[in-house]
């Protein structure tokens, strides 16, 4: 793939210019930094932004993607992989993002954080999943979490070469995109028992570096079915109602800030291993509320 300077990419693949919507930041960051939640018409903001740039970012990393024979793979100091598409992608989303609301603190994977005072982060993921996008396995997803107050209020997952999109915003559903068609609700499964439904994680290695060995042997003895159709695939199939559960014991804030809202609205509910709604543990779970029961009562976790 030609590297292009990304104002000329961002111009390529938004032929429409940005909106005069998206243009201007209307700050109430004094106000707002003492309110529990956020004024409607700035989440609306954010949530028309991030719906538009994760398609254009959509774009660009299926355009790496069908070209990723000739991609090199680097290694980072935790040995996990990363590529120019990982990258190029999070510096687009933070160059749209950055016009559109430059007061606005940004969280990515790639290049670590840009704080403000403002009430507002977003929270990326460019490629969640790049071992699978460097086998050509086209699972791997597009995240972009948006707190508010450290709160989460926006969430979006794209499989850029699925095409389909999860996306939510706080009081606005939770809704599901294939291609250009138009959105569906999504909604979790709310009749399937653990014992009868599908769990998901994103692999098994991390219950060993975790030493929760034991636990995954739970989890497969009371789970109908087990796959690793993991990483952010695994939340878009529990919130569009196709897996019962996924669960993960290790995990970054990047890999599942869209969570929270996206189950919330989508009927059901994300949690770290206590029961508590955080992305900082280290690790999560998603399914509707009386599946996340029985899975916090299987490791050991707490509802409460």
């Amino acid at each position: 793939m030609d590297e292009q300077p990304l104002e000329v990419m961002a111009a390529s693949i938004a032929p429409g210019g940005r909106t005069a919507h998206h243009a201007q930041y209307r700050s109430h960051a004094i106000s707002q930094a003492f309110m529990a939640d956020p004024d409607q018409n700035e989440l609306h903001a954010r949530l028309d932004l991030a719906h538009e740039v994760i398609l254009e970012t959509c774009e660009l990393i299926n355009r790496f993607f069908a070209g990723r024979d000739e991609l090199a793979v680097d290694r980072k100091t935790d040995d996990s992989p990363v590529t120019a598409a990982d990258k190029e992608a999070e510096q687009y989303l933070r160059m749209r993002i950055g016009d559109a609301f430059p007061k606005d603190g940004i969280l990515g994977e790639e290049f670590g954080e840009t704080k403000t005072s403002s009430p507002w982060r977003w929270v990326l993921d460019p490629i969640d999943g790049t071992k699978s996008f460097v086998h050509g396995v086209p699972l791997f997803g597009t995240l972009i979490g948006v707190q508010f107050n450290a709160q989460s209020v926006i969430g979006l997952i794209a499989i850029p070469a699925l095409g389909e999109l999860v996306f939510a915003g706080q009081g606005c559903g939770a809704w599901w995109q294939h291609g250009k068609d138009s959105p569906v609700r999504a909604k979790v499964d709310a009749g399937t028992s653990l014992a009868e439904g599908l769990l998901c994680t994103s692999d098994f290695e991390g219950f060993a570096l975790t030493d929760n060995w034991d636990t995954l042997h739970r989890l497969q003895q009371a789970a109908g079915l087990v796959r690793t159709w993991g990483d952010a695939y695994g939340y878009v199939l529990v919130a569009t109602g196709r897996a019962t559960a996924m669960i993960d014991p290790r995990l970054n804030a990047w890999d599942i800030a869209p969570m929270p809202v996206i189950m919330n609205e989508a009927g059901g509910t994300f949690s770290d291993w206590e029961g508590t709604s955080s992305i900082n543990s280290g690790h999560g779970l998603a399914a509707h509320p009386q599946v996340a029961r029985e899975l916090l009562s299987l490791i050991g976790g707490s509802a409460g």
